[in-house]
């Protein structure tokens, strides 16, 4: 890639909101890195979103990011190559059943939060560099039922896929907000995109399965989940204008720690996302976790 070139990368964008987001980014003008775990995926997403004839071609990098290695390994293969304008934290995952990721921490948490916490902190560098340049972390609703502590990985009582995806989700939000404080004035731009959800694997399959809700919710839990399908229902090419606009849009030039929702407009911050303790607690259990340099 060219200097001059304005430059993305989009995490899990080889299907659904991810690819939607790559393909919106690269209509915009910026030459996209779609990254995923299947090469042949991976391929075909690429030459989909090169057959738009878009300025500048997009290419496929293969990482598994639920691995933390594989995350420090894109990252300096990211920043050997130069600036970068925009990140577009897209990767995420809710499971049925408890899961380890290979790094032995709990997957959800892992997936969720951990690998971009880990890939962003890695990647300043180079979007320091790229200024003015965005970073966009997508979120999602499933907050509002998850746990607030964050002693440990994994919070007390049973395990409930969609309660631990929320509170995984719950910290990266919170570890948004915070890092815009952090970064405002650097010319880095940090927001939050909630894409209110589309018809994808997830939604299909996983919030199918009772489990994933305390026994409280598990008799209320299909009707709560037919009103969460229909509102995720639509196609993933409108769940993705959150993060495109987060991403692009001009009239959020100059200002940050922004969630933007499902309508691609501002909305206010979930509570306990912007509590300074919360915050705080994910900080140092992200540290810990996931330290900067491996060792």
């Amino acid at each position: 890639m060219e200097k001059s070139e304005k430059t993305a990368l989009v995490t899990a964008g080889t299907a659904g909101i991810g690819w939607e987001t790559a393909l919106g980014l690269a209509t915009a003008g910026l030459a996209v890195t779609v990254v995923g775990r299947n090469a042949e995926r991976g391929a075909r997403a690429v030459e989909r979103i090169n057959a738009t004839a878009p300025a500048h071609p997009a290419r496929f990098v293969a990482a598994d990011l639920a691995s933390l290695d594989a995350v420090r390994s894109l990252a300096e293969r990211i920043t050997s190559e130069g600036p970068l304008t925009v990140l577009v934290n897209n990767v995420g995952a809710m499971f049925a059943d408890r899961q380890d990721s290979v790094d032995g921490i709990e997957a959800t948490f892992a997936v969720n939060h951990l690998s971009p916490y880990l890939l962003t902190e890695l990647l300043l560098p180079s979007l320091r560099t790229g200024a003015p340049s965005r970073i966009v972390n997508v979120t999602s609703g499933a907050i509002g039922v998850a746990k607030r502590t964050f002693d440990a990985v994994e919070p007390p009582g049973g395990y409930y896929g969609f309660h631990w995806y929320g509170r995984a989700k719950l910290a990266n939000l919170a570890y948004t907000l915070d890092l815009a404080g952090r970064l405002d004035g650097t010319g880095v731009s940090v927001f939050a995109a909630d894409p209110g959800g589309a018809a994808t694997d997830m939604t299909n399959g996983t919030l199918r399965d009772p489990r994933i809700v305390s026994p409280g919710l598990r008799l209320l839990w299909p009707l709560v989940r037919r009103k969460f399908e229909r509102s995720t229902s639509g196609p993933a090419s409108v769940a993705a204008k959150p993060s495109i606009f987060a991403a692009t849009d001009a009239s959020l030039t100059g200002r940050t720690g922004i969630v933007i929702g499902p309508a691609a407009q501002p909305v206010t911050p979930f509570r306990a996302a912007t509590d300074p303790r919360v915050a705080e607690a994910v900080h140092r259990l992200s540290r810990r976790l996931a330290p900067l340099t491996p060792g």
